[in-house]
């Protein structure tokens, strides 16, 4: 359906933009996963590719959202858009395609957020941007390889280096040069050639360009065809073992794929990427101003976490095994797994209960402070549990939403899923401890939705600023107790709040007490809040976990 076009590149044409792109990855993330042949045969960049468009798209809605709750007169600037998309692109890269795409899109909002609070550019940014966007993500590979999305990304710039006009007449030129560099790629990279098919990455970043033009102009360009639609092609066990034999793959390649964020300074990860890239291959690491996404592909995941560690502080851990049915799997030696008949996925705030939850047979989505993921990350978890029959624990009163949207995808897969609303890890904990797989889907999810809301849940902040809360107006660096998401108490000192809390909650009854510490929460608190359990109720339990970088300073539950 057509739109109104966007005459400059402003706040709004970002908005518009990752919209256009997002919708556009999810019609084309199937075709685009079926020809992913390169730097492995995965199947997984077209939603990679999608994931990490989500992520942009959901920083920009942030950065609108933001400004529509305060002066509706005001809203943001190009360069307020432009790094978010930037930013949460970032956060949110996928594999390798997904984290070069994060890189192209920070290098045009390098461009793009030049005149600081400037509402708009014409087509000569766009030009400058397209350019600095090409240019940058080269950089962010150690070894660039033409065919790939990088050779996209350049024909894209210098047909638009060629364009003379507004923002309309110089996205469509770098469409059609994308078009044309995405239609060489199998004569620059013989793994494309042997199994017919143009390269993956640079069909999804032609996507995200068509979503450009239509941005700019109204109407989207006419579909691919000829040798750059590559997309009708499928990739055949013979193509596929192909690739495993092909020079970048001799010894069957890399076991693992590993993926983090990084707060780290620029010298030290100089360093990492010279110590990344003796390890293995296909690193790229993309970002800048201190936070960074690093991707390699290695046989020792470990080392390469390690290295992380040593450079500065890694976070968002993923390690994929290169599973049956990639290049590394040698074209399919061993059957497909059985699905499991039944899995949990849930989402938690820290890596010590993301530890607590594995240990119980959950797959996990590990939700920073500030970022929570989007719903394609947790349908990804969904698919990576690899069950016939999902229970899916969201933790977060914020996140109903978007866990709704994950189960209703996953069910459009076949996949049977059921909701529980928990609102905090501790409920998920109460729900996962009931949790039996042996009996039927149905009793199972009531048990656990019983156990879930029998769990009343708190935790221990702190304050951020001034505001008005039900136990009065706090200010910044007051320690706040909330109780079943309320604020109840409002103290100055950690644990006589935590304390407060506690009692509070207890005074209903309970039968057991389950503490959660972040890492910020102080010395001894655990022991005291123990001690106190002991003393004033005697019939009541207690058990503690540690939680890691969750936020909270402490996770209270009482069932």
């Amino acid at each position: 359906m057509a739109h109104a076009p966007q005459t400059f590149f402003d706040a709004l044409a970002v908005r518009t933009w990752c919209g256009l792109a997002l919708t556009a990855l999810g019609r084309a993330r199937e075709e685009i996963d079926a020809i992913n042949v390169y730097p492995v045969a995965d199947g997984d960049t077209g939603t990679n590719l999608y994931l990490t468009v989500e992520s942009a798209t959901t920083a920009v809605e942030a950065v609108f959202a933001g400004y529509e709750a305060g002066s509706p007169a005001d809203g943001p600037s190009l360069a307020d858009a432009a790094r978010a998309m930037a930013h949460g692109a970032l956060i949110g890269a996928r594999g390798n395609s997904g984290t070069i795409l994060a890189q192209l899109l920070r290098g045009m909002a390098q461009v793009l957020s030049a005149e600081g609070g400037t509402a708009r550019t014409d087509g000569n940014g766009l030009r400058l941007a397209l350019r600095r966007a090409a240019d940058s993500a080269r950089l962010a590979v150690a070894h660039p390889v033409e065919g790939t999305v990088l050779s996209v990304a350049s024909g894209a710039a210098d047909a638009a280096d060629g364009a003379e006009g507004d923002c309309g007449t110089v996205a469509r030129a770098a469409y059609q040069g994308a078009c044309a560099a995405l239609a060489a790629t199998p004569a620059q990279l013989a793994v494309l050639e042997h199994a017919g098919v143009v390269d993956a990455g640079g069909r999804g970043l032609v996507t995200v360009l068509a979503a450009l033009v239509e941005t700019f102009t109204g109407e989207a360009p006419a579909p691919l065809a000829g040798a750059a639609a590559g997309a009708h092609a499928r990739v055949t066990p013979d193509a596929v073992e192909s690739c495993a034999d092909g020079p970048d793959d001799e010894d069957g390649g890399p076991a693992f794929e590993v993926i983090y964020l990084l707060e780290a300074e620029d010298a030290a990860v100089s360093r990492l990427r010279t110590r990344l890239d003796a390890l293995g291959d296909s690193l790229v690491v993309v970002g800048g101003d201190g936070l960074w996404n690093v991707h390699v592909h290695v046989d020792d995941a470990g080392a390469a976490v390690e290295a992380g560690v040593e450079a500065g502080r890694p976070y968002r851990i993923r390690i994929t095994h290169f599973g049956v049915g990639d290049a590394h799997a040698r074209g399919g030696e061993r059957p497909p797994r059985e699905r499991a008949q039944r899995a949990v996925v849930a989402v938690v705030p820290g890596e010590g209960l993301a530890g607590l939850y594995t240990e119980a047979g959950a797959t996990t989505v590990l939700a920073r402070p500030g970022e929570p993921p989007a719903s394609g990350e947790l349908v990804e978890a969904v698919r990576r549990a690899h069950a016939r029959e999902v229970v899916l624990l969201p933790n977060d009163a914020e996140l109903r939403h978007t866990a709704a949207a994950a189960a209703e995808q996953a069910r459009t897969e076949g996949i049977r899923v059921a909701l529980i609303p928990t609102r905090s890890a501790v409920q998920g904990i109460a729900a996962l401890a009931v949790h039996e797989p042996g009996r039927r889907f149905d009793e199972d999810v009531v048990s656990m939705t019983s156990a879930a809301g029998a769990t009343r849940y708190a935790e221990v902040v702190v304050a951020e600023r001034q505001s008005w809360t039900m136990a009065g107006i706090c200010q910044a660096g007051d320690i706040l107790g909330l109780v079943d998401g309320d604020v109840a108490v409002i103290g100055a000192d950690v644990t006589a709040t935590a304390e407060s809390v506690l009692n509070r909650m207890l005074s209903a009854g309970g039968e057991l007490v389950t503490l959660v510490l972040g890492d910020e929460a102080p010395e001894g608190i655990a022991e005291h809040l123990e001690s106190r359990v002991r003393e004033a109720y005697l019939a009541v339990d207690t058990v503690v976990y540690r939680g890691g970088r969750q936020g909270a300073l402490l996770l209270v539950g009482v069932e």
